[in-house]
């Protein structure tokens, strides 16, 4: 097996809909925003939806929001002048996102205030509608995760209901690829490669210290699609390399020993007797564990102690405040008679990456749809529809939702295991 993640051809094409020409009420001015956490995708989202209205409907006006949600409630934006349009192919060079993110629930009434977004007293949907009204645009983009999408179908509804008339187009940004009913989201096949090329080089500190324990956590909340991914592109790369196993490289001691994601509960104690006996052979020890993996108990031990769980303004966890990667070390360190324990989080290095080729085409083919949909003014979020067969259409929002578990009867996932000898699944 190679380190590519895809084996299945993908139609990166939307479905047959209507003409792009079919409707007269051609958009003057669209605007576009990310949000969110970073992913492998947001820089190049924004170069090829720039790209494409510049070749097929030049006229659109096209703003950009700063700082996500933050910079449409403020009214700060950037204007895509003609030289950003000539210049946009060099955003797919990048990685993070040249107009900024932030989290901003627009339903948090009382985190809206208290960062100084909006005033007492205002609402944070109507003074982000305003503001789009007060722009003169007619559909937005909006370029996120489940918690942007979510908050992008909020904003939609607002605008259907309120009668403001405005289309909201969301393209689905996560490394997680946890996004329901989408088959893919952007950028997620980039921070597998980048996070198994992190540990390529952080595995080599097993040679620093007898009896090591290495662990290296992955982002992914409540799906553990990363992890795995990661994990699986990892040893594609291991597999392409040549060893000197009678000076103490050997694949095998640089290999991934232990995969540990949120949908597979595990008894510490037999996996900790399975890696004593690894340890006790290879004088090291290498896990890949999702930092959602574990939580509940992590939580658990935190109110026992009577103190207060860190949250952030959409209610989730603060997972670097709890730092689950080393509560797996502290866990297993002791029970396998670790020397030394190494946690290292490959989530920013990873995350923060410009596209590779495989989300290169897949966000080509979702930008295009979304600008297609946006000339004929049709709300959705771009992406391939479980659903519908896995076809390429603007999916309805109140369809979306964040939490999509990794389905662990996935051929490449059970064969991942049974290569490393972990149980279950």
């Amino acid at each position: 097996m190679g380190a590519r993640l895809r084996k299945d051809c993908w139609n990166l094409r939307p479905s047959a809909g209507p003409s792009i020409m079919s409707k007269t009420s051609h958009p003057k001015k669209v605007a576009l925003l990310t949000a969110g956490g970073l992913a492998p995708c947001l820089s190049s989202a924004i170069g090829a939806l720039i790209e494409r209205y510049t070749e097929i409907a030049p006229d659109v006006e096209i703003i950009a929001y700063r700082s996500g949600y933050k910079g449409l409630l403020l009214g700060d934006s950037y204007r895509v002048t003609p030289e950003v349009r000539a210049g946009a192919r060099a955003l797919h060079g990048f990685g993070g996102s040249p107009i900024g993110n932030s989290r901003v629930k627009l339903t948090n009434v009382k985190d809206c205030v208290k960062r100084g977004l909006v005033k007492e007293g205002q609402d944070p949907q109507k003074v982000a509608a305003d503001q789009l009204v007060r722009d003169g645009v007619d559909v937005l983009h909006t370029i996120g995760g489940d918690d942007t999408n979510t908050a992008a179908a909020e904003l939609a509804a607002f605008l259907s209901r309120n009668g403001y008339g405005l289309a909201v187009i969301g393209l689905p940004k996560t490394i997680d690829n946890d996004v329901f009913p989408i088959r893919q989201s952007l950028g997620a096949w980039t921070a597998a490669e980048q996070g198994a090329r992190y540990f390529a080089n952080v595995v080599a500190e097993h040679g620093a210290n007898p009896r090591m324990l290495i662990v290296h956590e992955v982002m992914g909340r409540s799906c553990g699609w990363l992890t795995a991914a990661t994990a699986r592109f990892y040893r594609g790369m291991l597999a392409a390399r040549d060893f000197v196993p009678g000076l103490g490289l050997s694949r095998e001691r640089l290999d991934v020993h232990g995969v540990y994601i949120p949908e597979v509960p595990f008894d510490v104690a037999s996996e900790a007797q399975r890696l004593r006996a690894l340890m006790g052979r290879l004088d090291n020890v290498n896990l890949f564990v999702s930092e959602g993996a574990g939580v509940e108990s992590i939580v658990a031990e935190i109110k026992a102690r009577g103190q207060e769980v860190p949250r952030d303004a959409f209610g989730h966890v603060k997972l670097d405040a709890i730092n689950p990667g080393k509560w797996f070390g502290e866990q297993f360190g002791k029970m396998i008679g670790a020397e030394k324990v190494l946690v290292q989080k490959s989530g920013y290095f990873a995350r923060s990456a410009a596209a590779n080729a495989d989300d290169l085409s897949l966000i080509k083919g979702c930008c295009d749809l979304a600008v297609e949909c946006a000339l004929r003014r049709e709300s959705g979020v771009i992406g391939h529809d479980e659903g519908r067969g896995g076809v390429l259409r603007a999916i309805e929002f109140e369809r979306i939702k964040g939490g999509k578990p990794f389905d662990t009867r996935t051929p490449w996932y059970v064969e991942l295991l049974g290569a490393i000898g972990q149980p279950g699944r």
